[in-house]
């Protein structure tokens, strides 16, 4: 084969826009390029069958869904201030917590009816006991609690019957911790990458939000010198959540960038800065003693802390959920985390 030969050949085996070489040349052609070398191979991009999501998103109304899972935290959280308000003596404080958790549960059960769209469909989840399922178990809890701070609230205010309400007071808070904390078992127990992938911490993220907006509601109402509890309750309830909520997104790795992203990362930054600021405002309210000008400042910070432990509360659980439903619609969340599991299997 002569020269001429061999140099047509080359030139029609040439692909264009590929910089491959073969032979001999190869390491010398790549130490002229150095680092000006371009891939071959394209950057992975995720996608599906005809462009759609791996996982077909939750159908879950924001304002409903979101809202009952807040609301569940702030019923569950008053059921315990209310007991140890009625434990220790402080009937205001029992009070606005036995209110809250009444009023909050019932709005909270309502979101959740309105987002099924017949009361029937929650009637039928009790016609069974199953309990693999975090959502029957879910609605039992709910059937048992509901009526609790219903007569809890009911006789506090008729003043009558105050064995019966301090028994319904006891029982709610012993469901309270259930009530606020099985929604995170709900949203892991589903197959939504951001959801799933925390379920270690997720409950107990939910338990600090929930403390947090329960003592911000007795802050926010409660008579200023009955409010200690509430006050711990907030500092413990704002350590919890924020200390889990960062050791959650450590372990999830590529599952936690939805959070960190968007609407879910403008809503759970938001949460960060009102629920650590409303703690600390809470321990500074706690030091407005004295008379007159001392104890109207104290008033004045413990209804901003109560204010903002709210607001926190209900824009974590908003960022939580939001967060959920763009994992699913991107499908490298599901794709690339069961890559690595089966990896780590194999490997």
């Amino acid at each position: 084969m002569s020269e001429s030969d061999v140099t047509r050949e080359g030139v029609q085996g040439a692909r264009p826009g590929r910089e491959a070489v073969t032979g001999g040349r190869t390491g010398r052609r790549r130490r002229r390029r150095g680092k000006g070398e371009q891939p071959v191979v394209p950057e992975a991009r995720f996608s599906s069958y005809y462009g759609k999501p791996v996982l077909n998103k939750p159908t879950w109304k924001a304002l409903d869904i979101a809202g009952y899972l807040y609301l569940g935290g702030l019923a569950g959280g008053s059921s315990l201030l209310a007991a140890g308000g009625q434990a220790t003596g402080r009937p205001g404080l029992a009070r606005v917590a036995k209110l809250g958790a009444a009023g909050a549960i019932t709005v909270s059960l309502g979101a959740l009816v309105h987002d099924l769209g017949r009361p029937a469909r929650f009637v039928n989840m009790l016609r069974v006991v199953k309990p693999t399922s975090p959502m029957n178990m879910g609605s039992w809890l709910l059937a048992g609690y509901a009526p609790l701070t219903v007569a809890a609230a009911a006789t506090d205010v008729a003043g009558r019957y105050r064995l019966l309400g301090a028994g319904a007071t006891a029982a709610a808070a012993v469901l309270g911790p259930a009530v606020a904390t099985y929604t995170a078992v709900l949203l892991s127990d589903t197959a939504v990458p951001s959801w799933h992938e925390g379920f270690r911490e997720l409950p107990f993220v939910f338990a600090g939000s929930g403390a947090g907006a329960a003592a911000g509601l007795a802050l926010l109402c409660a008579p200023g010198g009955q409010a200690g509890p509430a006050r711990r309750m907030a500092v413990l309830g704002a350590a919890l959540e924020l200390g889990a909520f960062q050791l959650m997104k450590r372990r999830m790795g590529l599952a936690a960038e939805p959070f960190e992203q968007g609407r879910p990362h403008k809503l759970l930054r938001a949460s960060e800065l009102l629920t650590a600021g409303g703690a600390a405002l809470a321990v500074c309210a706690g030091g407005g003693a004295g008379s007159g000008g001392g104890r109207r400042r104290g008033r004045v910070l413990a209804a901003v802390a109560g204010a903002a432990l709210l607001t926190g509360s209900a824009a974590l659980r908003f960022g939580v959920f939001h967060a959920g439903v763009e994992s699913a619609e991107d499908p490298k969340y599901t794709v690339v985390p069961q890559r690595e599991r089966l990896r780590a299997r194999t490997g």
